[in-house]
């Protein structure tokens, strides 16, 4: 028997035109899908989470391939991760999506070198989430440095996580504080 059992999923698209400053030729897309699922752990100590970790590889790959899909694989420069728990579990069934949700989004894209960003929390129903984004091929690229809010208004129930991938199509739209950029990158070690 599956131990993932979705309630719902969720795709939420941002264009960013421009921050304030002149509008960007291209202009940056960011997105996240999401996916509410109940917590085969919740209200109780499991010793034992690998199955969970193993199982959610293909939710990952769902999630992953639903972006790809919106935003083009060849597009995507940023990447992210991010679980939150209902109250009834614990920050360990939100890291189980550290490896899932990770090996999916390098599945997808073919193998990108940088680690990807993370984030995770405890909270209540209706809990919004700041995931951090950078680049998906370099860490180090200051320009592609941002973040994407996740959530869902009726989620996570008390018994339920919500697991979320973000990926975008470039960095900050007026990004200008120098630093490494991507055509820089050249050591292919994920860092520079």
């Amino acid at each position: 028997m599956s131990l993932i059992n979705i309630r719902k999923r969720s795709l939420t698209i941002e264009t960013v035109y421009h921050e304030g400053g002149p509008v960007a030729v291209v202009p940056a897309r960011f997105a996240a899908a999401c996916a509410v699922v109940q917590n085969p752990y919740a209200g109780r100590y499991e010793e034992n989470l690998l199955p969970f970790m193993a199982e959610l590889r293909t939710l990952g790959t769902l999630l992953a391939q639903e972006l790809v899909d919106t935003l083009g694989k060849d597009k995507v420069e940023v990447y992210s991760k991010a679980a939150i728990v209902g109250v009834n579990g614990e920050l360990e069934h939100a890291a189980v999506w550290h490896e899932a949700g990770g090996w999916a989004m390098r599945a997808v894209l073919g193998e990108p070198k940088a680690i990807v960003p993370a984030a995770k929390a405890v909270a209540a129903t209706g809990y919004r989430l700041m995931v951090p984004l950078h680049y998906i091929h370099a860490s180090y690229v200051r320009s592609h440095y941002n973040s994407m809010e996740i959530g869902i208004q009726d989620a996570p129930r008390p018994n339920e996580i919500l697991f979320a991938l973000v990926m975008g199509t470039g960095g900050r739209v007026h990004e200008r504080l120098g630093g490494l950029t991507r055509e820089q990158v050249s050591v292919n070690d994920g860092q520079r």
